[in-house]
């Protein structure tokens, strides 16, 4: 068997043949001399064949590693001239237009960039981490060019730190799908107004028939004003989240107000409090008991908590709206402030709540995503840039899967 036959079944190029081949052995580089095997001379636009003009200046592709040694590809790219488009640059089977490394590297650089870090990734392709990070933008980047939102029907909007300081990134999710259809800088209402002005048309935004998002006010208002068939329903995770903080409140007050010997009694109510009844068992309910004898605001509070869990159980509508207004009221009269503003808080937004007896959508499914980023995150010690982290979600979690658009017969390995 010829070397170049040799070189090309051993690194599985179907798809080229090659005319020469170079090994540098103190850099380790494997230089192949290649041309299209059966595919060349075609328009990149129409896939046709057209007649060769001129041939171009060598170019050079880097591909993958392969027992250490890092592969390149030289060729001289023709200029040829269709009959539909004009003179065109021949296609490149091996590579993207204007690429300077192959399908094949491209992919390797995806699949390891998901599943470890950047830097780590980098090294085993002996690649820089700036160029490593750049390809990775530039992928994304053209492969979500001129991409558009399909099939939304039911949104989740929450946010998501990537900085200190308070720096935010705004995600919207198609939740039946599980995926984050766009991210913004920021968590404002004219952050959520863009994506609404950009990303949909008209009649998209007509087509979305529930959204769900947390208590912030920019949040539904924009919401309410873009999608205007939409129900919707605010989180249930963040309505409890709220309750809590708002009886936690109310242990705090107490605590600041009680005396050395009193003080011994509440230690350990914090988390007791926080539990659902289903959590608790009957020994820490009996300690819960005792605070009736105590103080009796954290005693009320508890059980104005305990009852409130029975809002999310009911089935039909009516009875959870008379359910909600009968607690509301009970709450405003205890005289207990962090839950009368809780309380006013439902009152607001009543509607909105008991959507949620209708379809009992919740952020759980992108509260599941914002995890996995901040794991993401997190491995990867933060992001020196948004564009950076943007590039790390549409890749991981986005509605396009990026991987799967690179040309899959170019990618064999």
């Amino acid at each position: 068997m010829a070397v170049h036959s040799f070189i090309r079944k051993l690194l599985k190029l179907p798809f080229l043949k090659v005319t020469w081949c170079e090994f540098r052995s103190w850099n380790r580089e494997l230089h192949l001399g290649v041309k299209p095997h059966k595919n060349g001379s075609r328009c990149p636009s129409c896939g046709r064949r057209g007649k060769i003009v001129r041939h171009q200046k060598k170019r050079r592709w880097r591909d993958v590693v392969v027992c250490g040694i890092t592969v390149f590809f030289h060729y001289r790219p023709k200029e040829i001239k269709c009959p539909t488009h004009g003179r065109q640059t021949e296609d490149i089977p091996w590579a993207a237009p204007l690429a300077r490394v192959t399908y094949r590297l491209e992919l390797s650089i995806l699949v390891l960039g998901k599943r470890m870090t950047q830097k780590a990734a980098a090294e085993l392709l002996k690649l820089p981490y700036s160029t490593f990070s750049d390809i990775i933008h530039r992928v994304v980047q053209r492969e979500r060019d001129g991409h558009k939102i399909r099939g939304l029907k039911t949104l989740g909007v929450d946010e998501i730190s990537y900085a200190k300081g308070k720096k935010y990134v705004t995600l919207v999710y198609d939740l039946d799908r599980c995926r984050v259809v766009w991210a913004g800088k920021g968590k404002g209402k004219d952050t959520i107004d863009l994506f609404f002005k950009t990303q949909l048309s008209e009649y998209q935004r007509a087509k979305v028939t529930w959204a769900c998002c947390d208590l912030a006010r920019a949040y539904v208002s924009s919401i309410q004003e873009h999608c205007p068939n939409a129900k919707l329903v605010l989180d249930k995770f963040h309505i409890v989240q709220a309750l809590n903080r708002a009886v936690d409140e109310v242990r705090k007050m107490a605590w600041r107000d009680a005396s050395k010997e009193d003080k011994k009694v509440f230690r350990g109510i914090r988390w007791l409090i926080a539990y659902s009844k289903a959590s608790r068992t009957k020994g820490q309910t009996r300690k819960l008991n005792l605070m009736e004898k105590f103080n009796r605001r954290i005693f009320r509070a508890w059980m104005l908590k305990d009852n409130f869990e029975h809002f999310w159980e009911y089935v039909s509508p009516a009875h959870a709206k008379n359910f909600l207004k009968t607690w509301i009221t009970r709450t405003l009269r205890s005289r207990i402030q962090p839950l009368k503003d809780f309380a006013l808080m439902l009152r607001r937004n009543m509607d909105n709540i008991l959507t949620f007896i209708e379809n009992p959508i919740t952020n759980a499914k992108a509260e599941g995503i914002n995890r996995m980023l901040k794991i993401l995150k997190n491995r990867s010690s933060g992001f020196k840039t948004l564009d950076g982290f943007i590039d790390m979600i549409y890749l991981t979690a986005g509605d396009v899967e990026i991987a799967a658009q690179i040309p899959q017969k170019f990618c064999t390995i």
